[in-house]
Formats: C-alpha cells, structure tokens, sequence
C-alpha cells in the first residue's frame, strides 16, 4: 500500500492523490503541514530535506516533489493512454506537462492565488497584473483543447494531472479570466471525474489570510 504525506488542502498533495484516485491504487494518506505541522520532525525531514509536502512511500523507495511522484505512478501503474510507451510522444505529453509546472504554476498558484488568497496588502494594480499574466497563458492551453478534449487527446494522462489540479481554484478563484470557452469546457470534463472531485475540488477557505 502506498503511503502519502500531505495535508488535503495542498494543491501539490493533490496532484498526486488525484493520480493515486485515476489509477485506483490502494494507499492511505497522513495529514501534514499547515495546521497539522509534523514537517520539521526529524522523521519527517529524512523523508524530505526540504521540509515540504506531499512525499510518498512506496514499499522500500520515498519520493518528494508531487511532479517526480506523479510521474513515478504513470510510469508503474498506467495504461499507454496515461503514461505513452513511445517515447517522442510521451515526450510531447511531457512539454505540457513541463509548461503547467514552470509557467503556469508560478503565474497563477504562486502569483495570482497566493496574491488574492495569501495576501492582504495586496494592491488592485498588482492583481490586475497577476491577471493579465495568467490570462495569457490560459490561452495557450485553450487554443490547444480547442479541438481534443484532454492535453494528450480522448483520455486523460499524466499531463492533465499537472495543469488540472490548478483548475479548481482557477475557476472559483474570484479574480478576472480571460475568455477560454475550451480550458472551461476541459475543466468541466475533469470535474466530472470522481476521482477529480474527491481530491482535487477541495475547499481552500482554510488558506485564506484575511
């Protein structure tokens, strides 16, 4: 049985126990960081140096950082659809999913989002900004879902664990979106996945710093 650390809350622990839910393995999950702290235990930093959620224990091998634990998971568990065996065109997933992680995470979960949610001298003027940022890259995904239903085509894969376990905050978050009528109609296709909406629609109000 797999093992992960993290609080529910996190959206990088929530990456991973969305791939745990789509790929139906068996796990538990230990609540840690935030209100239930536990990070800075010794036990806990010989699992991860870093001090950080989620990490995974996987029989003898541990893991830290949710995009290498996410990868790990597709590579053992999934199907050719999930993770490819070609390699140009897991690659090609792989770009995608390197883009919602290096450019779309920065802009909009460590900028927009934690500028909204995290941050209450906040000025109109810096999220007006933050918005425009996040506006143009959400446009980048949409005009790439405008004519295939998830990142790789008719079945979800490791790519759309990247970028979709931002979407829920990306469009309950009350802040201005740019117009992407095929980034909403894709995140209500991942919404109506159960595992999506049991690990990923989580309520973030706990996060709020007012």
């Amino acid at each position: 049985m797999l093992t992960i650390w993290g609080r529910a809350t996190s959206v990088n622990v929530q990456a991973v126990m969305w791939t745990v839910g789509e790929l139906g393995l068996a796990h538990r999950r230990i609540d840690a960081g935030g209100q239930y702290g536990g990070l800075d235990a010794p036990d806990f930093l010989a699992m991860n140096p870093n001090g950080l959620v989620p990490v995974l224990e996987d029989g003898a091998l541990t893991l830290w950082e949710s995009a290498a634990i996410v990868r790990y998971l597709a590579a053992v568990h999934g199907d050719a659809r999930f993770w490819p065996t070609d390699p140009a065109e897991r690659a090609r997933l792989d770009m995608w999913a390197e883009w919602a992680r290096a450019s779309f995470y920065p802009a909009f979960i460590g900028g927009l989002f934690a500028l909204i949610v995290r941050t209450p001298g906040r000025t109109p003027q810096a999220v007006a900004g933050a918005e425009a940022q996040v506006a143009r890259l959400a446009a980048i995904a949409d005009r790439h879902l405008a004519d295939r239903p998830f990142l790789g085509g008719a079945a979800p894969c490791f790519a759309d664990i990247m970028l979709g376990s931002q979407l829920y905050r990306y469009f309950t978050l009350d802040c201005a979106r740019a117009d992407t009528p095929h980034l909403a109609a894709y995140y209500a296709r991942l919404a109506e996945r159960p595992a999506y909406r049991e690990h990923v629609m989580v309520s973030y109000e706990s996060l709020w710093v007012r």
